[in-house]
């Protein structure tokens, strides 16, 4: 017999036969439970279906709960999302946080606003002379609008490309090849960045170009060493008139020194002259004082300071024999340049020696003259 046959025994109630439980028994009371649960009819005759319509209840709760979790989702700090709803974008921006929107109707796609995104661009340019130049730039940018930047342009990296293109080509077009690769980079720099935010913005792309840096601007390849010769030429020149320029600054101010200088003299030597002419003409007015209150006396005196202004600077010795009219002098002027080669010691000596016998010499020939004047 088997061993759910006879006996009317509740599988989960008494163990004490030590049987087998009732498998369809307890599937049948767990199905009452289901059922009782989500209100489910009861009875034998309508197990099957309560069984179908509390599973379906059970499924369509985890369905919801599945629904309402997957449609929950977090915006960063540096993003911002943008809403599409059945495929039409909505002008509102999610802002940062955690935010739910219902799956399959709304689609959020995010985009990071604060980082920032560089460009590369190179290409050959003509000049406003006639010169070719090869140009590379990076530009810098952010995305300033999630929205107009998913929505108004299809590629807006390739848009950025034909607008920096076209900017660059027009500031270059406009502006000298001198301009362009030496100092003027940052002055077309600034203009390439204008002209191509103001072009982006005409696009409705979004993106805000915080910085254009011009990398590298030169001539082409095949012409780069006859436009080094030239840029040399052109240093040398520089640095020619640099430095006449350092000579003139430095000649010029000597040259006004020297003039100021002589304008100083020349009014020093007018005012010594005319001051010694002032003071001639006081001394010679008080002089007239003297001389007329005592003629005589003035003039020998006068006599007298004019003989020792004469004899002071004179290198000749006069001397005044006695009993005669001679005068001998001594030309000490060529005694005193060979004593000076001598040496002073040895040349005073000499002097000395010289004098004595010129005293002597003199005196003999007095005394001869008075033996003959006696006979």
């Amino acid at each position: 017999m088997a061993w759910n046959e006879g006996g009317g025994k509740d599988p989960w109630g008494s163990r004490g036969d030590k049987g087998p439980p009732d498998l369809d028994e307890a599937f049948k009371k767990l199905q009452r439970q289901l059922t009782g649960i989500f209100g489910g009819g009861g009875g034998g005759s309508g197990t099957g279906k309560g069984f179908s319509a509390g599973m379906i209840s059970v499924a369509l709760v985890l369905a919801g709960i599945v629904y309402v979790l997957l449609g929950v989702y977090q915006i960063d700090a540096q993003e911002r999302g943008v809403v599409y709803r059945f495929g039409k974008v909505q002008e509102t921006v999610v802002l940062p946080g955690l935010h739910w929107n219902p799956p399959i109707i709304d689609v959020v796609k995010k985009e990071n606003v604060t980082r920032v995104n560089s460009h590369s661009h190179q290409a050959l340019m003509l000049t406003e002379d006639n010169n070719i130049v090869d140009v590379s730039l990076t530009v810098q940018y952010v995305i300033d609008n999630a929205v107009s930047y998913q929505v108004n342009v299809e590629n807006p990296t390739i848009s950025l490309t034909h607008a920096t293109e076209s900017a660059l080509r027009h500031v270059v077009g406009g502006s000298k090849m001198d301009s362009v690769i030496t100092d003027g980079r940052a002055q077309i720099a600034l203009e390439v960045q204008e002209r191509l935010q103001s072009y982006l913005d005409r696009y409705g792309t979004g993106i805000l170009v915080s910085k254009v840096n011009i990398d590298e601007s030169a001539p082409p390849n095949q012409v780069r060493d006859a436009f080094d010769d030239v840029q040399k030429a052109k240093e040398d020149e520089q640095r020619y008139i640099n430095d006449a320029s350092a000579y003139a600054e430095s000649i010029v101010p000597t040259a006004r020194g020297e003039a100021q200088k002589q304008l100083e003299q020349a009014s020093a030597y007018r005012d010594r002259v005319i001051a010694r002419a002032t003071g001639e003409a006081s001394r010679f007015e008080k002089l007239l004082t003297e001389y007329q209150l005592a003629k005589e006396v003035t003039r020998d005196r006068l006599y007298i300071d004019a003989m020792e202004q004469v004899l002071a600077n004179s290198t000749k010795i006069l001397i005044d024999v006695e009993g005669g009219n001679n005068l001998m002098y001594l030309p000490l002027d060529k005694l005193a340049q060979a004593g000076a080669i001598a040496g002073s010691a040895s040349s005073r000596e000499s002097i000395r020696n010289i004098a004595d016998a010129v005293a002597r010499e003199l005196n003999d020939r007095a005394a001869g003259s008075r033996s003959r004047d006696n006979r």
